[in-house]
């Protein structure tokens, strides 16, 4: 069985209020957490990356519906979820929110499609299999993303947000600068105007980039907690498969590289023309490796 023989239908990228229509909110310890189930079948759930938010799985988003039952949500401090100023951005405590759902939504096994910072997430989840009372991973895939510390190259706004200087930077953030840094990071094809805005549109949501400088301490998070999130990707007892823009400068040759190197048996799909948001810049294709690896995992 191929990847098309279950579907390939792509969308073409829909509003981010179209996007949060279809979905709804749960609260979280006070907080409301704006989140998508849709689709019957086994559990699938997505991590979005950062700046962003669950937004970015839209294009792919018919194709994973007709096929299993997706759940995805905004984390803390992203998209159309809450951003309080006053909370601390742990990846941990994304992963409790992910494992909220999973409870809320009745989940015993699923599948996971992870990128960017949400792929730091995963490998938290990935690192609790096998505690009391942990939903089981089944099979994953993992996007272009942070993987490995030493192989991830921050943009220059990343290191300015993680300084002293870092609330200065958020409160001067502008719409020029985060579609520069943006362009920066895509493949041979620039991305659309329109998905550019959107994006910033949800960064700039309830006042978003105001909590950045908290939500950065990722960088310092993934190099405290390398051994436990390294080794759960190394040591996963699922089958796992890397899919990567190789035009990405922050997560792409560097991190392949050293993913064949550390991983056993490496399952790598690689996007030669594709930059650091496969979903976006190459729907069809990252749909197609996703469900080929989900029905042969299966």
């Amino acid at each position: 069985m191929t990847a098309c023989d279950v579907t390939c239908t792509v969308a073409i990228m829909i509003s981010p209020e179209a996007w949060r229509s279809g979905g709804g909110s749960f609260d979280w310890k006070g907080h409301q957490i704006f989140h998508r189930v849709e689709g019957t079948g086994e559990p699938l759930l997505l991590i979005h990356g950062f700046p962003t938010a669950s937004w970015d799985w839209a294009p792919i988003w018919p194709g994973l519906i007709a096929r299993y039952r997706v759940l995805t949500l905004d984390m803390m401090g992203f998209g159309f979820s809450a951003k309080p100023r006053d909370y601390e951005y742990t990846l941990r405590s994304q992963a409790d929110l992910f494992g909220a759902l999973l409870e809320r939504e009745g989940v015993t096994s699923y599948r996971i499609v992870a990128h960017d910072y949400g792929l730091t997430v995963a490998q938290e989840l990935f690192a609790r299999q096998g505690e009391p009372n942990q939903p089981t991973i089944v099979s994953a895939c993992l996007l272009n993303g942070g993987l490995f510390p030493e192989t991830h190259h921050a943009r220059l706004l990343q290191k300015l947000l993680a300084t002293p200087l870092g609330p200065l930077v958020a409160r001067l953030a502008s719409y020029g600068a985060f579609a520069r840094s943006m362009r920066a990071i895509w493949g041979t094809t620039p991305p659309p105007e329109a998905e550019l805005k959107a994006m910033w549109g949800l960064v700039k949501h309830n006042n978003g980039t105001l909590v950045f400088p908290k939500v950065i301490d990722y960088i310092r998070q993934r190099r405290e907690n390398r051994e436990r999130w390294v080794g759960a990707v190394v040591n996963a007892k699922f089958p796992v498969r890397l899919i990567d823009g190789l035009r990405d400068p922050i997560s792409g040759p560097d991190m392949v590289a050293r993913y064949r190197e550390l991983v056993p048996n490496p399952d790598v799909v690689e996007l030669p023309d594709v930059g650091h948001y496969p979903q976006l810049e190459a729907p069809d294709a990252v749909l197609a490796a996703v469900l080929e690896h989900f029905a042969r995992a299966a």
